[in-house]
């Protein structure tokens, strides 16, 4: 196997692992823990807000230009962390356990996010094999294909949730000893970001900061909440895992699409499609409760969230191009908190509702503004000297 591939195994794996499986397993999870567990909406929310505040926190750490030593180790690390906070979710039941499962979990997934795309991409790049880039990211797909898989299998075997997690936490251990094999040693120890110029005041950059926070709450509600409304529609639960299948399988080509349509139509008109494909998503999940509108919904969420993802840091960087690492640092915050404040909105709203409707209509009318803000961003950017 030749360097750039063993880099782009490793890259795989690591965000499998971390994102793929650490990040999103909770999810399909997530009916057995309410079932088995008498936990309401409200709870399940706040247990994955606290995964998504960890997450905010970490990408932040991870971003900072004084993080010693070498960056391998913190990815090791971090990868390691996840493994072990997924394995653990399965052998407590006190919510303050798992929320501060979750919480670490989520700091340390975007430790890993954060560091093994800056290693890796720019190993690649050296490579001149930027072409692997998309099989990195395809690792979060991956895993949330195998964590439908696995919980799928579970299920039909009539484990429990106990037995989900530690399935999704053994999964994540062997995803650690096939990074640990292919990942190269000797890589830098020089900060993940560089230029320490201050930000430029001039570079319309609010604009983006707002719409990634939209983005982010945008999403998390239907990526956390999907297989829940699937077991609430007695005539098609029996699809649940299947629907969670469809979202991973979707996420894994959705880089190279949405960089394919960047390089015709540019990053932020780009960003804004996304953003409408996916309100559509959102809406179809809570509206058309059959396995048609479902089956759009996950196709939809699956092939823009991950899509989206890159393109908000793509065109940071682009704003921002002497202060990356401030322009990085603000944009990812604006997400973090999103995705944090979702959930548990939308939990603590089923709980008094009844229903995921006013909290993801919510998230599809923050998904259109971040459209336009994006729209308009790229017209201020055309416009100017």
């Amino acid at each position: 196997m030749t360097p750039a591939r063993r880099l782009a195994l490793a890259g795989f794996a690591a965000l499998t692992a971390a994102n793929g499986i650490g990040r999103f397993i909770y999810t399909p999870i997530l009916p057995s823990m309410i079932e088995e567990l008498d936990l309401t909406p409200g709870d399940a929310g706040l247990i994955a807000g606290a995964n998504f505040l960890g997450y905010f926190l970490g990408a932040w750490t991870a971003a900072s230009p004084r993080l010693p030593g070498k960056m391998r180790h913190w990815m090791l690390w971090s990868l390691l962390i996840t493994a072990i906070t997924t394995t653990v979710m399965g052998l407590v039941t006190a919510m303050p356990a798992f929320l501060l499962l979750r919480f670490i979990g989520g700091a340390a997934s975007a430790f890993v996010l954060v560091l093994a795309s800056t290693l890796i991409l720019e190993r690649l790049s050296a490579l001149h094999r930027s072409d692997l880039a998309a099989w990195h990211f395809a690792g979060v797909g991956a895993g949330i294909v195998l964590s439908a898989l696995l919980i799928e299998l579970l299920h039909a075997l009539h484990f429990g949730w106990r037995s989900m997690w530690l399935g999704g936490g053994a999964i994540s251990l062997l995803a650690v000893l096939i990074v640990i094999s292919v990942m190269p040693a000797g890589t830098p120890t020089r900060p993940i970001f560089r230029g320490a110029h201050a930000l430029d005041r001039s570079a319309p950059l609010m604009p983006l900061i707002v719409a990634y926070g939209l983005f982010g709450f945008g999403y998390i509600i239907t990526a956390t909440f999907i297989v829940v409304i699937v077991r609430g529609s007695p005539e098609i639960r029996s699809y649940e895992y299947a629907i969670w299948l469809v979202v991973g399988l979707c996420a894994i080509p959705s880089i190279s699409l949405w960089s394919a349509l960047a390089g015709r139509f540019g990053v932020l008109r780009a960003f804004a499609l996304a953003c409408v494909a996916e309100a559509v998503g959102v809406m179809a999940s809570v509206v058309c409760l059959d396995i048609f509108g479902l089956l759009l919904a996950a196709i939809l969420l699956g092939g823009t969230f991950m899509g989206i993802t890159a393109l908000g840091l793509i065109a940071a960087r682009a704003l921002a191009p002497n202060a990356e690492r401030q322009a990085l640092a603000k944009v990812t915050a604006a997400f973090g908190v999103g995705q944090a404040v979702g959930p548990v909105i939308a939990g603590y709203g089923f709980d008094i509702t009844g229903s995921f409707l006013l909290a993801s209509t919510l998230a599809a009318a923050g998904l259109v503004v971040a459209s336009l803000l994006a729209l308009r961003l790229g017209r201020l950017s055309r416009a100017s000297p």
